[in-house]
């Protein structure tokens, strides 16, 4: 029996696929459970249309990534914080203030896509990981300098 998978299943497929099942396992667990529709030609040819828009989906979301990445290019921040005499920062650089950064520069990046290379306690120049995309991702020199 040929199920389409409307979830990932540990073992067996991810989401989309068609796979071929025992049909006591399809009727009385994976259909019921919502795991699973049946592989009819009308549901064989929604699957195939879903694809391609999430394929077309995930395309634009790439090209919009790289885009994003190529009007970063080699943009430096520069990051006040109030720091001691000694040169160190009270508290540490967040991906916030990163973020608030470059959103003063015009780039509307998420805090969550950046990622900072070690601990930003001292004042000097440091690099940050920026995610924009499982296949585009950015790295940015930043300066932490005393307010």
């Amino acid at each position: 029996m040929q199920v389409i998978l409307k979830s990932d299943i540990k073992g067996l497929g991810y989401k989309n696929d068609l796979v071929d099942v025992k049909p006591g396992y399809g009727r009385n667990y994976l259909i019921p459970q919502g795991f699973a529709m049946m592989a009819t030609e009308s549901n064989i040819k929604q699957r195939d249309e879903v694809a391609r828009q999430v394929a077309h989906k995930a395309e634009k979301q790439k090209q919009d990534a790289e885009a994003l990445a190529n009007a970063i290019g080699n943009l430096k921040l520069t990051i006040p914080a109030k720091a001691g005499e000694s040169g160190k920062i009270f508290g540490a650089v967040t991906p916030n203030q990163i973020s608030d950064a470059l959103k003063a520069k015009g780039h509307d990046v998420d805090r969550k896509q950046i990622s900072i290379n070690g601990d930003v306690k001292t004042l000097g120049e440091y690099t940050a990981e920026i995610d924009l995309h499982k296949e585009v991702k950015k790295e940015i020199t930043f300066e932490v300098v005393a307010e």
